[in-house]
């Protein structure tokens, strides 16, 4: 299992935007078979700062939903809603072990 957290910093006048539009890649990518989790969730105390938690099944899943189409509208549509460029980093499941309450 890889577990990723993208960091988003959205610029203001786009929040709603931000979320409509990712609120619906999450949706779709949930139903890509190496997705076990995908979710957004907003820093406490701000209105413009996100983080995408992604949980997939194994290391080869990202790239396969970086080719899907609901991905790249994702990408092309918030690129210039962002205050600067997100920023993500791996991790790798510690406990419970990536089979246990994780679907996997």
């Amino acid at each position: 299992m890889l577990i990723v957290h993208v960091h988003v910093h959205v610029k203001e006048a786009h929040v709603a935007d931000f979320v409509r539009a990712t609120e619906a890649n999450a949706a779709a990518s949930r139903q890509e078979p190496g997705v076990v989790r995908f979710d957004l969730i907003r820093e406490e105390g701000t209105t413009n700062r996100f983080v995408l938690v992604e949980m997939y099944r194994d290391a080869a899943a990202p790239a396969a939903h970086k080719q899907t189409a609901h991905y790249a509208a994702w990408r092309d549509a918030v690129e210039p809603w962002m205050a600067e460029p997100r920023a993500s980093k791996k991790f790798a499941p510690v406990d419970p072990p990536h089979a246990a309450g994780y679907g996997g």
